[in-house]
């Protein structure tokens, strides 16, 4: 099939001629340039701008998908192409419009699904012959995610084809344009997005070096779906190292573990080792620090070592001979009575500010059989030596660390400078901090050890077994990790905001069931209702997933809370069946309802206002499923422990509580991990499968075991009343206006000290100074002060804010700063 496109060479249809080339070569469509855009089609009609030729052409040949594969996706490419034509061409709301589409795109490479759709086009052509765009692009000030887009489509062939093919006088000589030499360089732009100084596609090397004492947890989660991410984005290599450092630590059940977990988590390293495989390099590179006079060897004892560091005292042993050294060094790697008091410093600067700085230890003598290389060595190297050297012997582009590093990093770079070897770049992103919970592995082992928890997969614990465990789907946590690994602000994040996004993940696909909590469950005499089956939806708004079988019959059950809502007289809606009227409500001594009594009224079709119910039939030929619905609370009661705080003073007594229930005949075909939604009572997971079997051995069937998925909302209005009880007698009144409020808490331990109150003047005095520790840092900065210097400043001013904030309660502002006294008292405004 053929047709003809006629374009205006002064504005061209961008989005269109890009529709075009995607559907080569089963459609082709001839371009010529003219003063107006034009498709003439079938039946004498013409289409005359770009969307509307993009929509045509891609319904022509619907198998390439670039107007969405489901009606879904139908409609939210409607909804950008009506963007773009829209807030996008209007200069005054384009900067707004952008960071729409930067939100938009935090965690997708594409508008809608996972391809580049007419949606794409049609707003990259847009943005293309937009001047406002490509004055931010000119400036680097576009946003990191649009940026990130648009250079990805920018770098593909049909792409540059196009544009390589625009009229002279539309062809751009901004950063818009990708001429060959552009696009080898779409890596740097990338690269701003994931903040990787110097990526570039196809180069990038990153690791991911856990220690094999314990089972990972959703911190060690972060770091390697953040690896991988980088990995995929670049189109480089996740090394998958064990840090083996420490023989103590060290246990080799656990590396099947984490290489089990890191499966779980979907993720493939291009390569595994582990750093005892460079444990003879690494000897020598400490011996050659020696002989350079950059090390030497020191037999204090730790406690003296400790005081001589904080007082920045030089050791007794730093001013060692070179041949000394080596002789103590012998020594240590024999293991002898003297070696094993001894440790390598690195000799760099007792004076640092940087404690970091302060001749920190290379390697120590240990008499204690390593997993993998037996009794060879008596000595080890400190992570600290090992990890530097290592990276820069693998190749490592790119050490993505956590803040709490950063002290860390002027070591780092003094090993490899020192050593003569090529340095990798760092890149610092946030550690994932978690109310309620810590992620220390001693502490998490005293958990275990306590019986606080079943085991490291208790779906209580926050390991990566126990989050799956509980129904986290991997696609969900990453999703969350992609969200907020650019961000290297350290916040305490609370748990909704990981089951908010693994909401968005299992609601779409998870199959709709019914269940009755079994205590005081209610029968619903309906004579009139024969027994039958009919035809529903597994999912109200997924057809895919195809249709189930609900059976009807003259008994309903349904919950005694929903029962306790009849009234006689008044239609109840049983949904999937329709409305019934109730005729009587039959009531115990203790108000209790016993039965009820109901006419079908299914002709009435009017739903507005009426109860709704959710209901089980009582048939012999379709026996209800025994289930456990299983609900978890947090272990701590505190959301943020501070500094002092013993964690065992917040170990809650009660954080489980099960639910028995009688669930529809077809929740018998669950397998273990299949994630599903019990209508009006959540999202659940399959723990243990239903096991009629059992019944031939102990005379009672084997119940399946769900437990309950948390959905990122704080409301427990749909859960059972025993559970609601559950949850609401363990939060502090504050938890509970919190939840009311539906409001997430996110807050750092700063944020959820109460403010101090201050004394008359106390805060002016404050605020002073932090406006002259900020003018002194500016004065540095613009005088290219030497970077202690700064540092220095910056860590005065930030601990002066950190002190404003405690005492007021709020983040210090320009305006927070008293007048001076040429300005006066400020004038009050409505601003």
């Amino acid at each position: 099939m053929q047709l003809k496109l006629t374009c205006n060479a002064g504005e061209p249809p961008v989005g269109a001629l890009l529709t075009a080339e995607h559907l080569k070569p089963g459609l082709c469509v001839n371009v010529d340039w003219a003063t107006s855009t034009c498709l003439q089609v079938d039946g004498g009609k013409s289409f005359s701008s770009s969307p509307l030729i993009s929509r045509y052409l891609a319904r022509l040949c619907p198998d390439e998908q670039l107007y969405g594969s489901s009606p879904l996706e139908h409609t939210e490419v409607d909804h950008w192409i009506e963007f773009a034509v829209g807030r996008l061409s209007k200069s005054d709301e384009l900067p707004r419009a952008v960071q729409n589409l930067n939100r938009a795109l935090g965690s997708s490479s594409y508008l809608v699904g996972q391809r580049a759709t007419i949606a794409d086009f049609t707003v990259w052509g847009a943005l293309f012959v937009s001047p406002a765009w490509q004055g931010l692009l000119s400036a680097k000030k576009a946003p990191q995610n649009v940026s990130r887009w648009y250079n990805l489509l920018l770098s593909q062939p049909k792409v540059e084809s196009v544009l390589s093919a625009l009229p002279p006088q539309t062809r751009r000589e901004t950063p818009s344009e990708m001429s060959k030499e552009a696009a080898s360089k779409v890596g740097k732009e990338e690269g701003k997005f994931v903040d990787l100084p110097g990526a570039e596609v196809g180069k990038v090397v990153v690791r991911f070096p856990p220690e094999a004492s314990g089972y990972l947890h959703v911190g060690h989660a972060k770091a390697a779906l953040l690896n991988q991410y980088y990995q995929e984005a670049f189109k480089g290599k996740l090394i998958m190292r064990f840090d083996d450092t420490n023989p103590e630590k060290e246990k080799e059940d656990f590396e099947k573990v984490i290489l089990d977990d890191v499966k779980k988590l979907g993720i493939t390293p291009d390569r595994y080792t582990f750093t005892s495989d460079y444990f003879e390099l690494l000897l020598h590179k400490c011996e050659e620090l020696l002989r350079k006079g950059l090390a030497y060897v020191d037999d204090t004892d730790p406690e003296t070592m400790k005081a001589e560091r904080e007082q920045r005292l030089d050791s007794k042993n730093r001013g060692n001979s070179v041949e000394k050294n080596l002789q103590l060094w012998e020594q240590m790697k024999k293991g002898t009575e003297h070696g094993l008091k001894c440790c390598v410093r690195a000799k760099i600067d007792m004076k640092s500010n940087n404690g970091c700085m302060r001749d920190p230890a290379l390697y120590r003598c240990k008499i204690m059989s390593h997993p993998r290389t037996g009794d060879k060595y008596k000595v080890y190297p400190t992570y600290d030596f090992a990890c530097p050297i290592v990276d820069s012997i693998e190749d490592v582009t790119h050490a993505l660390r956590t803040t709490e590093y950063h002290d860390r990093d002027e070591q780092f770079f003094w090993v490899l400078d020192n050593l003569g070897m090529r340095k990798p770049h760092i890149y610092e992103y946030s550690r994932l901090n978690m109310m309620n919970t810590v992620l220390s592995k001693r502490k998490l082992t005293w958990f275990v050890e306590n019986k606080i928890v079943d085991g490291w997969d208790d779906p209580r614990m926050p390991t990566v077994r126990g989050v799956l465990r509980r129904g986290m789907t991997v696609e969900g946590l990453k999703q969350f990790i992609v969200a907020q690994g650019s961000s290297k602000s350290v916040v305490m994040m609370d748990w909704d905001k990981i089951w908010a996004f693994n909401k968005k993940v299992i609601e779409p696909v998870a199959p709709r069931h019914t269940a009755v909590e079994k205590e005081n469950a209610v029968v619903v005499e309906a004579p009139g209702l024969k027994e039958g089956k009919l035809e529903v939806a597994v999912h109200p708004k997924n057809t895919s997933l195809g249709t189930r079988d609900l059976v009807v019959a003259p008994q309903l059950l349904v919950d005694q809370s929903d029962a306790q809502a009849m009234k006689v007289g008044e239609n109840v809606t049983f949904i999937g069946l329709g409305n019934l009227k109730i005729k009587d409500v039959s009531r115990g001594a203790d108000g209790k309802v016993t039965k009820i009594v109901a006419d079908p009224n299914l002709d009435d079709k009017n739903y507005k206002n009426t109860l709704k119910v959710t209901w089980l039939a009582v048939s012999s030929s379709a026996p209800l499923v025994p289930c456990t619905c299983v609900f978890f609370d947090h272990i701590l009661s505190k959301q943020v422990l501070g500094k002092d705080d013993d964690f065992k003073d917040f170990v809650r007594k009660e954080t489980r509580v099960e639910v028995p229930m009688l669930g529809d005949p077809l929740l018998k075909n669950l397998k273990k991990s299949d994630i599903i939604q019990i209508q009006r009572k959540g999202f659940f997971i399959c723990d243990q499968p239903y096991d009629q079997s059992a019944a031939r051995h102990i005379s009672q069937e084997g119940p399946l075991v769900l437990y309950h998925i948390p959905d990122g909302t704080q409301s427990t209005s749909t859960l059972p009343e025993v559970v609601q009880r559950f949850y609401e007698s363990k939060e502090t009144p504050k938890e509970q206006l919190q939840r009311v409020k539906g409001k997430a808490a996110e807050k750092s331990p700063v944020e959820d000290t109460k403010p101090l109150v201050a004394k008359a003047g106390e805060v002016e005095e404050l605020s002073s100074k932090i406006q002259q520790a900020g003018d002194q840092v500016r004065q540095l900065k613009a005088s290219k002060a030497e970077k202690s210097a700064i540092d220095s400043s910056v860590a005065v001013l930030l601990k002066l804010k950190g002190e404003f904030k405690k005492l007021t309660g709020k983040d210090w502002q320009p305006s927070s700063a008293p007048p001076t006294k040429s300005q006066g008292a400020a004038p009050t405004s409505s601003d």
